[in-house]
């Protein structure tokens, strides 16, 4: 496993404030861009690290907003101008990937590209490309293919993927056509659904030919599609893009791509999923990111912060220190403490999921300067 795949194109989708896990994450400086793991790099740099030896340095391409730009190259910086793709404002993940796909088509006809999110975390990585490159052989055969997590716990902060028939294509181990997407479910759901072995996690994967998906977002969104192919024509002109931008882009639809492509292509028997056996999160919220640098270094309490100054007393859950504060934590389980210099947040675990109301509170009250 020591050859890249010389067709594939890794699309790196990195927008979004990450909400829930404010105030660490904000607008200027999402959460793709922290370190999170404690790895010594950012979410970003370990998810062009896992790509890498499967497309080689010149084959990735991230789609990000403007205002982050530098902050991109400067973390990654093997990657090739022509590759940084920049929104001019979020329009979600179906304009992204869908621009993607309609420039790197334009430029290589047959190819084929993977979707992958800045912001999760990945552990196996050898395992991690084993899924990809059986994703791959099912796209070469027309199909749109999603990675599904094998499920190690009941959870219910994801959504799931039924696995339906089997498929059989030539270098892909495992396969079958997607029967439905399943929402975010109740415990008592999520327990018989790892119950059953049929259900996947929804990891937002997503791995085709470019000229196939355009081809789904063109038969469930025509305009959609139309607006990506004009901007695409441009997009190698530098005196074209800029207003084709500016004129084009604040009109297409914002919506995800799990509506305008995945789920109508599961309708039509035309979506197949591979089952992902590593360890995977999209850390969205302090509540995961507790159980991940939990896990990692034995400890009840995570601490993350260059500069922590962290005492702690029969106390679990996790602190993110950006501060020179002295923080103590006494008899207290599954706290959630994140200091800025500006806001701090104290929760519990239990009620991490919430902490995008206080986000929403904030932009209602006109307090975006903590955004």
């Amino acid at each position: 496993m020591v050859d890249d795949i010389p067709d594939f194109y890794a699309v790196i989708p990195a927008g979004g404030v990450g909400s829930r896990l404010w105030p660490l994450s904000r607008a200027d400086a999402p959460k793709f861009l922290h370190d999170l793991t404690g790895a010594g790099h950012s979410l970003l740099r370990e998810t062009w690290n896992r790509l890498e030896a499967l497309t080689g340095p010149d084959r990735i391409a991230v789609v990000t907003g403007r205002a982050h730009r530098a902050a991109v190259e400067d973390q990654l910086p093997g990657i090739a101008d022509k590759n940084v793709i920049l929104e001019s404002e979020p329009r979600d993940s179906a304009a992204a990937i869908g621009l993607a796909a309609a420039i790197l088509h334009r430029r290589h006809p047959d190819v084929i590209i993977g979707s992958f999110a800045a912001d999760h975390v990945i552990r196996g990585t050898r395992v991690f490309e084993f899924a990809v490159r059986d994703a791959v052989e099912v796209a070469r055969e027309g199909y749109i293919v999603t990675i599904g997590i094998a499920p190690t716990e009941p959870a219910v902060g994801f959504g799931y993927i039924k696995r339906g028939g089997e498929l059989i294509v030539d270098g892909a181990r495992d396969a079958s056509l997607v029967e439905r997407f399943v929402e975010k479910p109740d415990l008592e759901t999520a327990k018989e659904y790892v119950a059953d072995r049929s259900y996947l996690w929804n990891a937002g994967m997503f791995i085709a030919r470019a000229d196939v998906l355009l081809a789904e977002i063109e038969a469930n969104n025509p305009a959609l599609h139309a607006g990506l192919l004009e901007l695409a024509e441009a997009w190698d002109d530098r005196e074209r893009r800029g207003p084709a931008v500016d004129r084009i882009w604040p009109r297409l639809e914002k919506i995800a791509i799990d509506y305008v492509v995945a789920e109508p292509a599961a309708e039509k028997g035309k979506l197949a999923v591979v089952p992902g056996h590593f360890d995977w999160d999209d850390v969205g919220d302090f509540a995961s990111l507790a159980k991940l640098n939990s896990n990692a270094r034995g400890n009840d309490l995570a601490i993350l912060g260059e500069n922590a100054r962290v005492l702690s007393d029969a106390a679990s859950g996790i602190v993110v220190s950006q501060t020179s504060r002295v923080i103590s934590i006494i008899g207290v389980k599954d706290i959630v403490v994140v200091d800025t210099d500006d806001a701090l947040l104290v929760t519990t675990a239990e009620h991490a999921q919430r902490v995008k109301s206080v986000v929403d509170a904030l932009k209602v009250t006109g307090r975006g300067d903590v955004l």
